[in-house]
């Protein structure tokens, strides 16, 4: 055990040195003064980093914003992911779901953009209903930058694990913008191109295994999917398998998997289950399937 936590550890350090040597872009998603649904009282930032063995932890988000890593032009697609850390709609899992995900996305010639959503949970309402206002104006701020920041505006992606997952299903079942428009970014397309949900939680309605919640509801313009889950996960993978058939049912690519073991909140972390593929299997799809120019395929 103490082995494979310390292989885990040199992993996340050898994934974050990978990152592109060109300095991250960081920039707030909403104007000054003008995120929508905050709360009287939230209007200071608070951020709190914990440090611990799966990496740094960001709560009590109030400005939310995105990060954005390039990744070495000789390889460059010019496709983007936005990256939806995992926490329950309580904290970010900054590391092990966010930066060493972008490092990831970076091999394999993606940009990386991690997008620092308002969390916790409101005290009222869904839980995603701020973040999911947040993912909307993060894809919007990227195709917004399409030309400076080098990024196809039609190869947009979002990615999310455990609640990051949730959202990234919201976001990408969410047929119009959740939000009043602020300025000219909201003219554009608030939709994600294509969608990876890895562990992704929330999908099922209580009680009701075979069936999405209306929020995540598949219908004929959901993107594109992979879906990465483990049978033994606390979070049933029933969501994932619900997921992945009613994208079939419209026709739509989606690829699933759903492994044996691994349990739940492993990221990219090399572990002693075969789960632990996921990221090249990931790799295949987004280079084989979704980012490869249509005469291709």
């Amino acid at each position: 055990m103490k082995s494979l936590l310390g292989s885990s550890c040199l992993f996340a350090l050898l994934m974050v040195s990978s990152l592109s040597a060109a300095e991250p872009i960081s920039e707030a998603i909403w104007p000054e003064g003008k995120v929508p649904g905050l709360a009287e009282g939230e209007k200071e930032e608070i951020v709190e980093v914990i440090d611990d063995r799966i990496g740094r932890k960001v709560t009590k988000v109030t400005k939310p914003t995105v990060t954005v890593y390039k990744p070495d032009p000789a390889k460059d697609t010019g496709a983007a992911v936005v990256i939806c850390p995992g926490g329950g709609y309580h904290i970010l899992a900054y590391d092990l779901e966010g930066t060493e995900v972008a490092a990831w996305l970076n091999e394999i010639g993606v940009t990386g953009v991690i997008l620092h959503y308002r969390v916790p949970r409101a005290k009222e309402g869904e839980p995603y209903i701020n973040p999911l206002k947040d993912a909307q104006r993060a894809i919007r701020l990227v195709r917004a930058h399409a030309d400076d920041w080098k990024i196809d505006p039609n190869k947009i992606g979002i990615l999310g694990f455990s609640a990051g997952g949730n959202l990234a299903a919201v976001t990408s079942n969410a047929q119009e913008a959740t939000y009043e428009a602020v300025d000219k970014v909201d003219q554009l397309d608030p939709r994600p191109n294509f969608t990876l949900l890895i562990y992704p939680a929330y999908l099922n309605p209580e009680g009701k295994p075979t069936e999405l919640t209306p929020q995540t509801a598949v219908h004929k313009d959901t993107p594109p999917a992979f879906l990465v889950h483990a049978s033994n996960d606390p979070i049933s993978s029933t969501g994932s398998a619900a997921y992945y058939f009613g994208l079939k049912q419209q026709g739509i690519p989606a690829e699933l998997h759903i492994f044996p073991k691994g349990g739940h909140g492993y990221g990219l972390r090399p572990t002693e289950q075969r789960v632990t593929q996921w990221p090249k299997l990931a790799s295949g799809w987004l280079l084989e399937e979704i980012l490869v120019e249509p005469e291709k395929k």
